[in-house]
């Protein structure tokens, strides 16, 4: 039976069917909006893995088919590995929708979205978290829903839901918020230096747009929604756990009190060993539920010394920042570097400079799109003192770069006043709680390091949440265990006058208006005392780009010039390259960018260049070659590619009665320029040269 609910979303119908399509799956729903429609099915196996968390996965795929258009790869169809923009988006979808699962479920489970169409103005991966929750609703898998999204933008002061792909351009607010029928459970975006109190009041604005979605998903389930699975949590061992805690108590609060993470994680495996030696052999085939048991406690323990002893197991204040140490020019061949280090965490990052060739091209369903800022987030595994593979970049990785992407590129500068391809790259040398933000951090500082004129520095906080009941407590700058056992991990990042990136997951059901508010000021003033810091390592860009970095230079000519610049088959440009050891870029308006590795290559360069697009003028005295000899004069080239006339009668102050009687074809001669024709033919003379610097004399 198919079933169709339809809603006004931010002027336009949202509609979420059921039925029709992919109906073998435990739960199908196709999501349209405008013209863009998505498909997502939700699959959960009926057998339980061994396993200590939940087995969820989560895909978003964008087929060329949704947009009209061929894969540009030499396959020409949708390879194996996603793009970035749909590794984004499945994390998008999986954050808000993964904490809604019962606790202990361990059944494996799928989602997958897929783009079926695309107009170019709806972007589809709001449509897939909404058809995520819709089909978990109606699905017989335990869910905890439903929940919504939406996009919120802001346009000349007013807010607006969804805009279109369009509308971003001018929105100096683009955050996605999703959130349950009484508060807010996910929220993911930046904004163009936005204040918190205007940033609060688009999340909330998106919350109240969202109620009509929530309330589809509630009748589409009173329709067509099945029984959910019996599902029973595992009960522990009772007389396991009392035995656990009595013999572990007392060592797993003392190792989660040491100080330091390296220390405190030798403390705790310290510690698990020596229960599991005072547990003895009657115990060694329960390993799995004694770790479990020690977990439980630890994360209890972690809990009870934030809301009963009301200190952190760092013993800080609730709003105190880590030490902080900013280093700038540490490396000397890249074209800027810093390292950031609070803390326990440590981020290095590099700073390259490039030519417009060195954009990054990013084929996409609205069509190519370059990208002349590039951020890359590196977490090698000795950074947490790990042993593992290492391979392309995680879905972690990605999205930690996309975030601290999110929040640099506010404010760089205009392509118009610093015309470079942009790549930093952020290398995670330690981490015990937000690399992102720290990453954030040595970022901006790395490019002032390499005089990159930004438009304001920028730096970044990590929030997190303690919440049992109406005793809360909020957390600055939170380390690794924090986020482990807490119930929030707000990141926001911005400027001394307000936000330009900020992301918000919970591991509770939601969040209410004043808890973000409070924590939204709290990191206001964490995030200005880190700002301080980085200032006094380096408050304003350097004032010339490395000596190591390509020297740009640009020049607008004539369009009608550009072919005399490639010449036949790019030879005149390839020459130019070879010769100068520079790239050298044209666009058909006649932009010239010539990036070279050197001033001097680069004047070199330009000096070709000039050469072959200048024009003569009339009245100037050129230095020619005599290239064709004519009964009735010859043509002298003054200027690369441009050659005149020099009639018999401009030869000598005499009558000429042949031509090769003064001038022979190779000879190097001055020439006046007389008279430029509309059609560009030039009439030179020899011998008004020739007086004119007799005259001189």
């Amino acid at each position: 039976m198919e079933t169709l609910f339809k809603a006004e979303i931010g002027g336009k119908t949202l509609s979420i069917e059921t039925g029709k399509l992919a109906k073998q799956a435990s739960g199908s729903i196709v999501v349209r909006y405008g013209d863009t429609m998505v498909l997502v099915a939700a699959v959960s196996s009926y057998e339980e893995r061994p396993m200590s968390f939940l087995p969820l996965t989560v895909e978003y795929q964008e087929k060329g088919y949704a947009a009209g258009r061929i894969p540009g790869n030499y396959f020409r169809r949708e390879i194996g590995r996603p793009s970035e923009k749909e590794t984004l988006t499945a994390r998008l979808i999986d954050r808000p929708i993964r904490p809604l699962f019962p606790k202990a479920y361990r059944s494996e489970t799928q989602i997958i979205a897929t783009v079926l169409s695309m107009d170019k103005e709806n972007d589809p991966d709001i449509l897939a978290m909404i058809g995520a929750s819709a089909a978990l609703e109606i699905s017989d898998i335990p869910f905890a829903g439903p929940i919504a999204c939406v996009r919120v933008g802001r346009i000349d002061g007013q807010l607006i839901v969804n805009p279109t792909v369009d509308q971003y351009e001018n929105s100096d607010i683009n955050i996605i918020v999703a959130g349950s029928k009484s508060g807010v459970v996910m929220v993911e975006g930046g904004g163009n230096i936005v204040n918190e109190s205007d940033m609060l009041e688009a999340i909330f604005f998106g919350h109240q747009a969202m109620q009509p979605i929530i309330d589809m998903q509630v009748k589409l389930k009173e329709t067509h929604g099945v029984p959910k699975r019996p599902f029973t949590p595992p009960e522990k061992d009772s007389e396991l756990v009392k035995i656990v805690e009595e013999k572990g108590s007392s060592r797993i609060y003392e190792a989660l009190t040491t100080s330091g993470k390296v220390k405190r994680v030798a403390a705790l495996r310290a510690a698990k060993s020596d229960i599991f030696e005072k547990l003895g052999e009657a115990y060694a085939d329960r390993r799995d539920q004694v770790n479990d048991i020690l977990n439980d406690l630890l994360k209890k323990f972690s809990r009870n010394i934030v809301l009963e002893e009301r200190r952190r197991i760092d013993n800080r204040k609730f709003d105190e920042i880590r030490p902080i140490d900013c280093e700038i020019g540490i490396l000397n061949r890249p074209h800027g570097s810093a390292l950031f280090t609070r803390g326990e965490t440590q981020v290095l990052s590099v700073l390259t400079l490039g030519s417009g060739r060195d954009e990054q091209r990013v084929e996409t369903l609205i069509g190519e799109e370059l990208r002349p800022f590039m951020l890359h987030y590196n977490f090698p595994p000795f950074s947490v003192g790990e042993v593992r593979r290492i391979g392309g970049p995680s879905r972690r990785d990605i999205g930690h770069g996309g975030l601290s992407t999110r929040a640099i590129e506010k404010v760089l500068p205009d392509k118009e006043d610093f015309d470079y391809t942009i790549r930093l790259v952020s290398e995670v040398l330690e981490s015990n709680g937000s690399s992102s933000m720290g990453t954030v951090c040595s970022g901006i500082m790395a490019l002032m390091d390499g005089g990159v004129p930004i438009k304001a520095p920028v730096s970044g906080i990590a929030m997190g949440l303690v919440k049992e009941g109406d005793d809360i407590v909020i957390l600055s700058d939170i380390l690794g265990d924090e986020d482990h056992s807490g119930d929030m991990d707000f990141k926001v990042a911005g400027t001394s006058e307000g936000i330009t990136a900020l992301q918000m997951d919970i591991k509770i059901l939601e969040l209410t208006r004043d808890i973000m508010e409070k924590a939204l000021e709290q990191a206001r003033v964490g995030r200005l005392f880190i700002l301080e810091k980085m200032i006094e390592a380096i408050d304003v860009p350097r004032e010339e780009i490395s000596q190591y970095a390509p020297k740009i230079i640009t020049i607008k000519i004539n369009p009608d010039k550009i072919r005399e610049i490639i010449g036949p088959g790019g030879k005149i440009i390839r020459a130019i390259q070879t010769e100068t050891n520079t790239k050298v870029e044209i666009d058909d308006l006649g932009l010239v960018k010539i990036a070279a590795l050197s001033q001097e290559e680069g004047d070199a360069a330009l000096k070709m260049i000039n050469e072959i697009i200048v024009e003569p003028e009339i009245g100037k005295i050129y230095d020619g070659t005599v290239v064709k000899i004519m009964d009735f004069g010859a043509f002298v080239q003054i200027l690369p590619n441009v050659d005149g006339l020099v009639h018999i009668s401009q030869l000598a102050a005499q009558r000429v009665n042949k031509v090769t009687d003064i001038v022979k074809e190779g000879d190097q001669i001055k020439v006046k320029v007389l008279e430029i024709s509309r059609d560009g033919k030039i009439r030179l003379s020899y011998k008004a040269a020739l007086e004119e610097e007799k005259q001189a004399k």
